[in-house]
């Protein structure tokens, strides 16, 4: 998810407070499901060539309408993919939004089309941020996931290309077994590449990711306290599908304790190790928004979901206005008032953090169930008790 802008649109927030009511934050809009990469953990199942039934250059002029339908301050629109630069009216869709006064970010993907003359296009053109995924901080690690020898020099190399180019660069890395240990040292190539925002996806099973192993919830637990000590170093910390972060921010930021778990004080320790001392006061992102509330996402084909990872259809852009279904579907408005089920129904954090909807969506077919993931026990709920004696020495409890 590529959320850079969030502070332009909400600038001055007393005057011009996003409600994610009326409006979402972010319109994701999988341009294509093409792309030249097959990465293990993919959402979209991306393959070489794009599908019968993607939107065409009139219908992604229309959709661009519709984002700016909702109204001021307008949704940031991201483009991504599959591969947003393997669509060749890319630069018209973008100068379209730009022109309506659309914020507009894209996030392509690593490959031969990512040239330099590519890179000054971007720059050029008005776009707002671009996100680039790296998922590992050695070459083994992150091209075991892309499935492409030489790719992990060619992403530094690009993260560092378009910082230089003025762009905002944001760096994705998706976390999982294969990359926990190596958070630390990713940690030290976004803050030394040039990149302002790092977002750390946190694995929903869906797409070729369902075929991927998950870490725990303790893990988890642990891996969001590593990265609010993270944002000590001058960028911004962001997660997606971990909104339960926004509750350890919250905890941290008011006295809670870190957690002593064995992962935790690793990537702690080698923290400081690589980067020093705290450079700075903690940037992390906690704006309460969550898949379908200040989110929606539209396929390569025009169907409207709550996020990219909650394959839940809610109707076409080809038939249906974004604006309609995001005020008025009944799942969408029962996500945002936080009418959720066990644990996440019970939490006194339901409406900052709410779970990831997701994870619940994949883990029980209920959107809004309990996410799996998060390792906290409201008040009341304590059932699992290897989860309640890590509250107990995590502060939590």
């Amino acid at each position: 998810m590529l959320t850079t802008t969030t502070r332009q649109i909400t600038r001055g927030s007393t005057r011009h407070a996003v409600n994610y009511d009326e409006r979402p934050m972010l319109v994701f809009w999988e341009t294509t499901k093409a792309c030249l990469l097959a990465c293990r953990h993919c959402r979209a199942e991306a393959a070489e060539r794009p599908p019968q039934g993607e939107l065409t250059t009139a219908d992604g002029f229309a959709l661009i309408d519709q984002v700016a339908g909702f109204g001021r301050p307008y949704p940031i629109l991201v483009l991504t993919g599959g591969d947003c630069l393997l669509r060749p009216d890319l630069f018209e869709l973008t100068d379209y939004a730009i022109s309506r006064g659309i914020p507009t970010c894209l996030s392509p993907s690593v490959t031969p089309l990512l040239t330099s003359e590519a890179i000054d296009k971007i720059a050029a053109s008005g776009i707002a941020a671009v996100s680039i995924s790296l998922d590992g901080a050695r070459a083994v690690t992150h091209e075991g996931v892309r499935g492409v020898p030489g790719h992990f020099a060619a992403t530094v190399t690009a993260i560092r290309a378009l910082a230089d180019a003025g762009l905002t660069v944001q760096v994705n890395t998706t976390v999982m077994p294969a990359n926990a240990a190596e958070l630390a040292d990713i940690a030290q190539l976004v803050v030394t590449s040039g990149a302002r925002i790092w977002e750390v996806f946190f694995l929903v099973q869906v797409g070729r990711g369902s075929r991927q192993d998950a870490l725990t919830p303790v893990e988890h637990e642990e891996i969001c306290h590593f990265l609010y000590d993270a944002a000590h170093y001058g960028v911004i910390v962001r997660t997606v599908e971990a909104p339960f972060f926004r509750r350890i921010v919250a905890s941290r930021r008011s006295g809670g304790s870190a957690p002593g778990g064995v992962l935790y004080r690793s990537l702690g320790d080698r923290l400081q190790h690589l980067l020093g001392a705290p450079t700075s006061r903690p940037s992390a992102h906690t704006a309460p928004t969550r898949d379908g509330k200040g989110i929606l996402f539209v396929a390569h084909d025009g169907e409207i979901y709550p996020a990219g990872f909650l394959p839940l259809g809610l109707g076409n852009v080809r038939s249906q206005s974004l604006s309609t279904i995001y005020r008025r579907n009944p799942v969408l408005c029962s996500i945002r008032a936080a009418r959720f089920a066990g644990r996440c129904g019970e939490c006194e954090y339901a409406d900052l953090c709410g779970g990831s909807r997701a994870r619940a969506y994949a883990g029980s077919g209920d959107p809004l169930g309990e996410d799996p993931a998060c390792a906290y026990q409201p008040a009341g709920h304590r059932t699992t008790p290897a989860l309640a004696d890590y509250d107990s020495a995590a502060g939590l409890g």
